[in-house]
């Protein structure tokens, strides 16, 4: 029987050339899989009901994405609207920027820009009922990305709600998913850092 291949140390300090080699050929598959442990976090939303919503935290990302691709967006637009809350299980108080860090390497900057930062922007529709500054998100009314993120609020986000809307099934965004997570991370090609994307139509 063949012994698993391990690294030789115990700290990294002390690890050697070949253990890391090994380490990153390990890796691979396990990267591979990204698209996934993503579609399947996904899926555990659709076993969790909003607090006090009409709808499963699924049901709002596949509503948002569905509302995304009816207007015209492109397959970053789509696939970051369908996991701009994916972090709200592991991270309620800051889920907007833990879903940006899921989506960063495999999408242009813009979008995760707009995912990280869609929290302060959604509190304009109800931060003034908790006694908030609604418009907290003036601070960032000077950078590029303020329109696209106001915009991917208004038309995708806080209207996606709805219990009778007719949201297209996980299955059709799941070859999307795939597609964008097996783009190669960080690649400056895909991020294309300081272009600001049309949120609908042909960019």
């Amino acid at each position: 029987m063949t012994e698993p291949r391990t690294v030789s140390f115990t700290q990294m300090k002390d690890g050697t050339k070949a253990d890391y080699e090994l380490l990153e050929t390990l890796e691979k598959p396990y990267l591979a899989l990204t698209p996934d442990r993503v579609l399947d976090e996904l899926r555990r939303q659709g076993d969790v009901t909003l607090e006090g919503y009409r709808i499963t935290r699924l049901t709002h990302g596949l509503q948002s994405a569905t509302r995304a691709q009816r207007d015209g967006a492109d397959i970053d637009w789509i696939v970051g609207t369908l996991l701009h809350d994916v972090g709200d299980g592991l991270a309620p108080q800051n889920h907007d920027r833990f879903s940006a860090e899921v989506i960063r390497p495999f999408v242009r900057w813009d979008v995760a820009w707009v995912v990280e930062h869609h929290g302060i922007f959604q509190s304009y529709y109800y931060g003034h009922h908790y006694g908030w500054d609604r418009n907290a998100r003036d601070r960032f009314k000077d950078h590029p990305c303020f329109e696209s993120c106001a915009t991917f609020c208004e038309r995708w986000d806080q209207s996606s709600f709805d219990p009778e809307y007719d949201s297209l099934p996980l299955a059709h965004f799941e070859p999307l998913v795939r597609q964008v997570f097996a783009r190669k991370a960080y690649d400056p090609d895909v991020m294309r850092e300081g272009f600001v994307s049309a949120l609908a139509g042909p960019n």
